[in-house]
């Protein structure tokens, strides 16, 4: 059993920039979206038991909202794998979505631009980290459920693993914040959290 959850809103999110490997912290919005995770967790870990791990990309973002989701629902200290970091957006980070699409046009209004940036990841060295992660957890997964807190990019990659879609079907699933999916069986189950203000957008 994998809980998925995306750190919480970030500055570069609240102005629309690419992040990928730069890093921004959590605004106040972002830090209400990791306590009302970690709330919504505490509530599965008391009714489901077991053995619990905690997982989190190496971005500071990322940690951040780990740190608070691990306090809050009394799990142990997160582990930090590289496997989780973030796409690398080569040549867009830093920039908003309007600076972007001024000078690539041709990337205009396309959905899940991952893989696609001039010397950014390939989606095939994306999807060959993610899954070498998901067979781990998958291999540990009979004697301890596992949350992961990572990024857009890769959370959807994630997903689509679990769910046999392809590029196209990856590129277009959501990226919501301050919500948990809960993935088993080669099925999702998406957990609302606290009712928040809540943007999709962010890189």
């Amino acid at each position: 059993m994998i809980y998925l959850i995306r750190h919480g809103q970030t500055l570069y999110n609240a102005q629309d920039r690419v992040q990928g490997r730069v890093d921004s912290a959590l605004t106040p919005l972002g830090e209400a979206q990791a306590r009302a995770m970690g709330e919504r967790l505490a509530g599965i870990r008391r009714a489901e038991g077991g053995e619990w791990r905690l997982e989190t990309s190496p971005l500071g973002r990322a940690r951040q909202t780990a740190a608070i989701v691990a306090e809050l629902a009394g799990l142990p200290e997160p582990v930090v794998d590289e496997r989780l970091v973030e796409v690398g957006y080569g040549v867009f980070e830093g920039l908003t979505r309007a600076e972007l699409e001024a000078a690539w046009p041709q990337f205009s209004g396309l959905n899940g631009i991952f893989g696609r940036a001039p010397g950014g990841e390939t989606f095939e060295e994306l999807r060959a980290r993610v899954a070498d992660w998901l067979a781990e957890a998958r291999a540990r997964a009979a004697s301890r459920r596992t949350v992961v807190v990572t990024h857009a990019g890769v959370a959807r990659t994630l997903r689509g693993l679990c769910l046999g879609l392809d590029l196209d079907a990856i590129r277009a699933l959501d990226k919501p914040q301050g919500v948990i999916f809960r993935l088993a069986d080669g099925a999702e189950e998406r957990l609302e959290c606290a009712s928040l203000p809540s943007r999709a957008g962010g890189r």
